[in-house]
């Protein structure tokens, strides 16, 4: 089910409705658990069962952790939740990967015969319930979480609709109080919550999904055709056409993935819940590791958490040690991505430039306070060369044709200063640049004023209303006539 249909509004509608009218605590856990359950089926069909079993898993396999006498009965524990989840998504996710490539190499050495491809449908998803299911049992056997009360309230926290198919990645930590009632700042009772949608919770979710409606239906779905017009088949482009297609890209990724979160945000805080910040100004971030904290920061938290930090923890001090855990993590954060070369490509990258930075920066300590990297001149110099980095990375995340992305790197970096073809280009494709300049006037805007949905969501009604009203009208005028696809609901 799309956020950006009418499908979606009449179902979340339906929900609020239901909430607001039936207040009983164990009526109203059941039934949100039963709407995610619906919301993933809509779309999904019988996949939805491999979430079930995902949550049956975990929530018993991190019960049996937890009461575990011995080491080793904790251990085989974990490890079956680690093989049970890692094997399911591994299985539809990558196996016709690998299939593929052994085809490949059959080739290679003279094989007359190739596997067949299973063609499996990728579930919706599934890489972001996975590892948020995988968070919780990796802490109990950490002992920094115990495990979930009930069966119901673990399936809840897994299967919570708003985040449910791209993200934010929750933490059991951070969400399971959310689902009863508070004594005081740090205590919670053993009550389950009652849902009351409040005017303040309704009217920031409202303006917190309207904002991400319009980054997803106004600028990333009319910023996409130029995107497919260059980089489809950017043989013989000039490297300034190169560049737009890479700095469309990459608002069109961020205007779609960060609009989906907003809109799962939002969601959430009518329901009262609260979900993690998922971007915060990537596009002002001023190293690669500045980057990583701005962008799908759930994510990039999650690899730190649980994969960087088990990796240096006996030696921080070791340079290698540090440089290969940079390049494995983001490897890893660029498989989770998808099964092809291209993602691994553009996680290697970016580990290469974290690896780097992290290197430079333990051997040059006192260059941050530097005085001209802290003038306003060496703040900006800092953005522009990390965007131009990030942007380099752009390239890799779209492209699968291993030529045509070597191409458009060459000249991405080598640059050849023709305009000919990028004067035509511009020409043909007017709103999508006109949209890309009213981009980044409004996220400059944002990143200077700070939390824009708050700021609005305080106005007085008129005009609160107002601002919304612009907004829809803009997606109204400009609307491409049907529901796309979130980019990242094929992760």
């Amino acid at each position: 089910m799309l956020f950006n249909s009418l499908d979606f509004l009449v179902f979340f509608f339906v929900i609020l409705c239901i909430i607001s009218f039936f207040k009983f605590r164990r009526f109203q856990h059941l039934f949100l658990i039963f709407s995610s359950l619906f919301f993933l089926y809509y779309t999904d069909n019988y996949l939805v069962t491999l979430l079930i079993f995902t949550i049956l898993l975990h929530f018993y396999v991190g019960r049996e952790i937890y009461n575990s006498q011995t080491i080793i009965r904790k251990k085989i524990f974990f490890v079956i939740g680690l093989i049970g989840s890692i094997g399911v998504l591994g299985f539809f996710k990558y196996t016709d990967f690998v299939i593929s490539q052994l085809n490949v190499f059959g080739t290679i050495i003279d094989l007359n015969s190739e596997i067949p491809l299973l063609n499996l449908a990728l579930p919706i998803g599934i890489s972001f319930y996975t590892f948020q299911s995988m968070s919780y049992i990796i802490d109990i056997y950490r002992g920094s979480l115990k495990p979930s009360k009930t069966l119901k309230e673990y399936a809840f926290f897994v299967a919570f609709f708003p985040p449910l198919v791209a993200g934010p990645i929750l933490r059991a930590s951070e969400f399971l109080p959310q689902l009863r009632e508070k004594i005081s700042q740090n205590e919670v009772s053993q009550k389950l919550k009652l849902f009351v949608i409040t005017n303040t919770n309704l009217k920031f979710g409202i303006t917190l999904m309207s904002i991400g409606f319009f980054k997803k239906m106004f600028f990333s779905d009319n910023i996409g055709p130029i995107v497919n017009n260059i980089f489809s088949n950017p043989l013989g482009l000039e490297s300034f056409s190169i560049m737009i297609g890479t700095i469309a890209f990459g608002i069109q990724l961020y205007c779609d993935f960060s609009g989906y979160s907003d809109i799962a945000i939002g969601a959430a805080a009518i329901l009262g819940f609260k979900i993690p910040l998922n971007f915060n100004k990537p596009f002002f971030a001023s190293s690669p590791s500045d980057f990583w904290t701005r962008w799908h920061i759930s994510l990039s938290t999650w690899v730190r958490d649980y994969l960087y930090y088990p990796l240096v923890f006996k030696n921080r001090k070791s340079e290698g040690l540090v440089f290969i855990s940079l390049i494995i993590s983001m490897l890893l954060m660029g498989i989770w991505h998808g099964a092809s070369w291209n993602f691994l490509i553009w996680g290697g990258i970016h580990g290469l430039f974290l690896a780097c930075y992290t290197i430079l920066r333990k051997k040059f300590p006192t260059a941050s306070s530097n005085k001209f990297f802290k003038s306003k001149i060496g703040k900006i110099s800092s953005i522009l060369v990390t965007q131009y980095l990030i942007f380099f990375t752009f390239i890799a995340f779209w492209m699968k044709d291993f030529d045509h992305m070597v191409y458009a790197m060459k000249k991405y970096v080598l640059l050849d200063f023709s305009t000919v073809g990028t004067i035509e280009i511009i020409r043909d494709n007017e709103l999508p640049i006109l949209l890309m300049i009213l981009f980044m006037i409004l996220h400059f805007i944002s990143y200077k004023k700070g939390n824009i949905a708050e700021r609005i969501s305080k106005l007085k009604i008129h005009y609160w209303t107002s601002i919304l009203f612009v907004f829809f009208l803009s997606i109204a005028t400009f609307y491409v006539g049907s529901a796309r696809e979130f980019i990242y609901f094929q992760f």
